[in-house]
């Protein structure tokens, strides 16, 4: 167990802090799709070996602590923002909705939150810890959630849009993906704001908006 892990969250146990909630989100690089987060309360003192940022993990071994996660945590809480709400509101806040969405659909609150990097306005304690997803077990776990949860909507799109390999690319705008959205174009489901999307549109004379 990487002791390290647990720092953060055992000098919180030591205040008297002992639901302490970590909160992390993905997908902010996507083109495609929401941007999901997680918040996940974790047993006091819980140990889970191997964990640790979602992005240093493979995708077999995020499904496996994706399972025991749920098993064993005190509760845990989903945020799913659409594309719609991101195009509207900027990626950034979209992100922060979402790691607000999932502490509110916790089923236990929280006395403490630790975010990966984020500000919250909370009626209770917030820690914004940068590189937190590989600093903090609970945001390890939130980022392990918010990543399979992601990556699960991306394949079953991929299903319903077979043409466009999302299930591969999870969105993001590899040279094969964009290579897919010049041939087949922009569905429903693209960020019109992100600026691949609003080139293309503004090329096809789709629109005219100007976006930043």
């Amino acid at each position: 167990m990487e002791v390290e892990l647990l720092k953060y969250e055992q000098e919180l146990y030591q205040k008297g802090y002992n639901l302490i909630a970590g909160t992390d989100e993905v997908g902010r690089g996507p083109l495609v799709g929401p941007v999901v987060a997680a918040a996940v309360i974790l047993p006091k003192n819980y140990q889970l070996k191997g964990l640790t940022d979602s992005k240093k993990l493979s995708e077999k071994k995020r499904n496996i602590f994706y399972d025991i996660i749920m098993k064993d945590a005190v509760s845990v809480g989903i945020g799913i923002i659409s594309e719609k709400i991101i195009d509207e509101i900027n990626i950034l806040e979209a992100s922060r909705l979402a790691m607000n969405t999932a502490l509110d659909n916790l089923s236990v609150k929280p006395d403490y939150i630790l975010s990966d990097a984020m500000k919250l306005d909370r009626d209770v304690p917030v820690l914004p810890i940068i590189h937190g997803d590989a600093l903090s077990l609970s945001i390890s776990a939130a980022s392990v959630i918010a990543k399979v949860t992601r990556d699960r909507m991306m394949e079953d799109l991929g299903k319903i849009y077979p043409e466009y390999e999302f299930e591969h690319h999870k969105g993001y705008p590899t040279k094969k993906h964009i290579e897919l959205l010049k041939k087949h174009g922009v569905l429903d489901e693209y960020r019109k704001t992100f600026k691949p999307i609003c080139n293309i549109l503004k090329e096809s004379g789709e629109n005219e908006k100007e976006y930043i």
